[in-house]
C-alpha cells in the first residue's frame, strides 16, 4: 500500500493503471476517521475492482462557519492502519494545498438539489462536495466510486454530478451500516457519549415505525412524518431538525405516496452533535443502487 499526498502523482498512477496495465479503479472518498460504514465500502470496492484507491481528506468547503472543521477528527495513522487489513492500494491523502491552491477560484453547484433538505440548513455545504468529488474524479479517473446511502442527498447529487458533467464512473451506493441499536454509524458518533449514543437510537426506530405504517396502508405523507415526529419526541435527549418525505430520485416533496422508491430523512441533534439518517420505502424491485454517467 501507498500513501500518495499530491494530486500529480496520484493522477500519474491511475493513469499507468488504466492505459498501460488496462486495470480497474475503484475510489473510495473519505474524510476519514474510518469506521466500519467506510470499511463495507472499502470490501464492496475490493470485490469489484483490480485496484482500490481510498481518499483521505477533510474538505474545509462543506462545512458551514459554525461547524465543527476544526475539531472534525483526524487520525491518518490509525486509518491507515485499519486500511492494511483490506489489501487497499493507494490512500490519497492531499494536504490542502494540493486540493486548494493559492488563488483557487472554481466551485461546482448541482443547482436545485442542492436547496433542498440539508441544503436549506447548511447553504453552501454541497456545492463544496461537488466541488471536491469533481477533483478526486478528475485526478484519479476511477471506473467506479462507493458511497453510503446514509447520506442520501450527497448520493443523489454526486449521480447527477457525474451524469450532467459526463465523467465516466459509475457510482455504486451501498446500504447504511449501523450499531446494533440501529444508530448509524457516523464520524459524528464519536462526539456522543454512552447515554446519547443510547438515546439516539430513536431516530432509527422512528423511521422503522413510519415505513411500518406505510407497508400497512398509510400513504399520507405528513402522517408518516408525524409518526418519526411523535416517535423521536419521546427522547428528552433528542431534538429534531427536519423529517421530510420526498421522491428517493429527484427529491421532490411529497404529499400523497405512490408507486415510486420514497426517502424519509431526518436530520436531529442528539446534545450538541447533529446526526442525520434515512430509509427508503417502496424500492423499486430492480437494484438502483448504482448509476452509470
Amino acid at each position: 500500500m501507498e500513501i500518495i499526498n499530491r494530486r500529480q502523482r496520484m493522477s500519474s498512477v491511475a493513469r499507468k493503471i488504466r492505459r498501460d496495465q488496462d486495470r480497474s479503479i475503484g475510489l473510495v472518498p473519505t474524510m476519514g476517521a474510518l469506521h466500519e460504514g467506510h470499511l463495507s465500502l472499502v470490501r464492496e470496492a475490493r470485490r469489484m475492482c483490480d485496484v482500490v484507491v481510498v481518499s483521505v481528506f477533510v474538505n474545509p468547503t462543506q462545512f458551514g462557519p459554525s461547524e465543527d472543521f476544526e475539531h472534525y477528527p483526524r487520525d491518518l495513522t490509525k486509518d491507515t492502519a485499519l486500511l492494511t487489513d483490506y489489501n487497499v492500494d493507494y490512500i490519497f491523502a492531499p494536504p490542502m494545498e494540493e486540493m486548494y491552491p493559492k488563488d483557487f477560484s472554481t466551485y461546482v453547484n448541482v443547482g436545485g438539489l442542492s436547496k433542498l433538505l440539508e441544503g436549506e440548513t447548511r447553504p453552501g455545504h454541497f456545492r463544496g462536495v461537488a466541488t471536491v468529488i469533481s477533483i478526486l474524479l478528475n485526478t484519479v479517473r476511477p471506473d467506479f466510486a462507493f458511497f453510503g446511502q446514509k447520506d442520501a442527498q450527497q448520493a443523489v447529487i454526486i449521480k447527477r454530478l457525474v451524469r450532467d458533467l459526463a465523467f465516466d464512473t459509475e457510482i455504486v451506493v451501498l446500504p447504511t451500516v449501523r450499531e446494533d441499536s440501529g444508530l448509524a454509524i457516523s464520524s459524528r458518533n464519536l462526539y456522543l457519549d454512552a447515554e446519547e449514543q443510547e438515546s439516539a437510537s430513536v431516530i432509527h426506530r422512528a423511521l422503522k415505525q413510519a415505513k411500518e405504517a406505510y407497508k400497512k396502508g398509510e400513504h399520507h405523507a405528513g402522517k408518516l412524518a408525524n409518526i418519526v415526529r411523535t416517535t423521536i419526541e419521546t427522547e428528552p435527549r433528542v431534538r429534531l431538525d427536519y423529517v421530510s418525505i420526498v421522491d428517493a430520485e429527484t427529491l421532490d416533496k411529497l404529499d400523497k405516496l405512490d408507486e415510486r422508491p420514497i426517502l424519509i430523512a431526518v436530520a436531529a441533534y442528539v446534545g450538541k452533535t447533529r446526526l442525520i439518517d434515512n430509509i427508503v420505502v417502496n424500492k423499486a424491485k430492480k437494484d438502483a443502487a448504482t448509476s452509470k454517467s
